[in-house]
């Protein structure tokens, strides 16, 4: 699993960050251009994110957990599609560091938590999700559907 894992990882982060209202607008343009580069929750602070993104925390008890590396996978395969969606991803695979971020969810080994742009958290799923489930459930959000409407009747 190691040299998957590694794959994955190294495909990620070389892909530039999909986050923000820039990245949104050119990921309107080509949504296959935009990716995600996963972030690391010792970096990061939730409340940074409120408004603006979506957060989808991928937490492991070690970066070679089957369940994390198929995660990251699935998420890179929709990258442009969560980038339109302005989702964040950010990954802690070291319950030993304690981040702010896993103090705060508390997960227990292997966990996937949606949080919205509201600061809500509106999924926890113990097992990996593809990412088209994670899509159509930020699609049906009335945060997500407001924002469709916006795009689609410009000026208003």
């Amino acid at each position: 699993m190691r040299p998957v894992f590694s794959l994955v990882i190294a495909a990620f982060l070389t892909l530039p960050l999909g986050a923000g209202s820039s990245s949104a607008k050119a990921a309107d343009a080509n949504p296959a251009s935009t990716s995600l580069t996963p972030l690391p929750a010792s970096e990061v602070e939730l409340s940074q994110f409120i408004w603006t993104n979506r957060v989808v925390v991928v937490f492991a008890d070690t970066p070679a957990d089957p369940a994390f590396v198929e995660q990251i996978a699935n998420l890179a395969e929709e990258s442009g599609e969560l980038a339109l969606r302005e989702v964040v991803v950010i990954t802690d695979t070291d319950p030993a560091a304690r981040t702010a971020v896993r103090q705060k969810l508390r997960p227990r080994g292997f966990s996937l938590v949606w949080i919205d742009k509201d600061g809500q958290v509106r999924l926890r799923k113990p097992s990996p999700w593809t990412a088209r489930e994670l899509i159509h459930a930020i699609d049906k959000t009335p945060l997500r559907q407001q924002e469709m409407l916006e795009r689609a009747a410009p000026g208003r």
